[in-house]
């Protein structure tokens, strides 16, 4: 047991032997020397739509990205050879040990992409194995019980915020609401939450990630403790009732998973979703009157702007020719949700019940857990919108400020203001 309480979630294992290949030399989309694209800087942060834009102008289907200084990758713009990739895992597998054998474990970006026995990062019966698990504890949460859950969340971050009349709504509601949900989906208490919540943070802005992979362990192991000795109508207890019989190390990675799409990506969606609705007079005038539902806003923005711009990451095992480009070895392949979902190929800009976007990904490794984020969102929505229906933006929208980073879309806050009001 000892071994195992000392396990560290930048596990690394040897990576599979690469299939041989006959052709020697390959390179990403042609490029010289330097020429990457940097989605880590703060200008594409501010404007990644005119980014991907002259990406594809250049490049075609996929164009040279670095991830991180000195990271490279290869980032897909193309709808169709998105789904070609995310529906090929043979040739196209998550699995990153090969790649992360050269990837020093003070680089920003490993601890969301290293090798973890999870379903994001495995392939094969492995991948099988925890896709099962993770998919059946999700499956038997009880989504009605759930709306009552967000509206127990979401009325007192509200209350204590209405007599201001002002707020951020990334810190003040959006952040809290979505920790408090996947808490609450996953059985976790309060403290233990929290040092979850600052372990990912850390991990998603790339601030001492090492630091953050670590107290991430500590505090999932103290949950997963938690569980066994008081079983509850929850996640956590259901991955570890699983017929698959879970190790506990892998019982922490699959809380890893459950954690990082829970918080970061649930807040990015409400919080986009509501600057849209509070921005777009097509939102503004229409949502509150009744013409246009939440949904109609969430399906826009996973279309046009999802808060996981560019992630499903995966990595040949040997040099291979997609749309007519020879990918790299153990390389990264990130598909650009946010580019391929607004391919002119395929969108007309027309996103009012369409719900082919990419935002979820796509094949085996699809979100499972697609129907509670919608839930967890709208709701999230409608509350504050039926709390505070004068909402309005507190600044011009081109002050606002988007967080760097390569995979996320987010906002640093979105700064509002209302008439003061009781709410309740």
């Amino acid at each position: 047991m000892a071994s195992v309480r000392s396990f560290v979630l930048n596990t690394q294992q040897s990576p599979p032997e690469p299939d041989t290949c006959p052709v020697p030399h390959h390179v990403s989309p042609a490029r010289g020397d330097g020429d990457y694209v940097p989605l880590f800087s703060p200008e594409f942060a501010a404007d990644p739509h005119t980014a991907y834009r002259e990406m594809r102008s250049r490049y075609g289907a996929m164009a040279p990205v670095e991830l991180a200084p000195g990271v490279p990758a290869t980032l897909v713009l193309d709808y169709y050879t998105a789904v070609r990739i995310l529906n090929d895992p043979d040739h196209f597998p998550a699995d990153p040990r090969g790649w992360q054998q050269t990837i020093p474990v003070e680089c920003p970006v490993r601890p969301i992409l290293e090798w973890r026995p999870n379903a994001l990062r495995s392939a094969g019966n492995e991948h099988t194995r925890y896709r099962q698990a993770i998919a059946a504890a999700i499956d038997g949460a009880d989504l009605h019980a759930l709306h009552a859950t967000v509206e127990s969340i979401a009325v007192p971050l509200v209350e204590a915020f209405s007599a201001s009349g002002t707020a951020d709504l990334i810190s003040q509601y959006a952040l809290p609401l979505a920790f408090g949900a996947i808490n609450a989906m996953l059985g976790c208490p309060p403290e233990i939450g929290q040092r979850v919540a600052q372990a990912t943070a850390a991990i998603f802005e790339g601030v001492d990630a090492e630091q953050g992979n670590k107290m991430l362990s500590e505090a999932l192991l103290d949950l997963i403790d938690l569980k066994r000795a008081e079983p509850g109508d929850d996640i956590t207890t259901r991955l570890l009732e699983h017929p698959t019989r879970l190790d506990e190390s892998e019982l922490i990675h699959q809380l890893v998973i459950l954690y990082g799409a829970g918080i970061e990506p649930q807040q990015n969606l409400i919080v986009n979703t509501l600057l849209l609705m509070l921005t777009d007079e097509r939102f503004a005038g229409n949502v509150l009157g009744g013409s246009l539902s939440t949904r109609d806003a969430l399906d826009e923005v996973l279309f046009a702007d999802p808060p996981m711009a560019n992630f499903c990451v995966t990595y040949p095992r040997q040099p291979i020719l997609s749309s007519n480009i020879w990918l790299p070895a153990n390389e990264p392949v990130v598909i650009s949700m946010a580019a391929c979902n607004n391919d002119p190929t395929i969108s007309g800009g027309e996103y009012l019940g369409n719900r082919s976007h990419l935002a979820w990904g796509a094949g085996p490794h699809a979100c499972p857990a697609r129907t509670a984020a919608y839930l967890i969102a709208q709701d999230a929505i409608d509350q504050l919108l039926d709390a505070l229906p004068d909402l309005a933006l507190a600044v011009p929208v081109d002050e606002l400020n988007w967080r760097p980073g390569p995979f996320h879309r987010a906002l640093a806050s979105l700064p509002v203001a209302f008439p003061v009001s009781n709410t309740r």
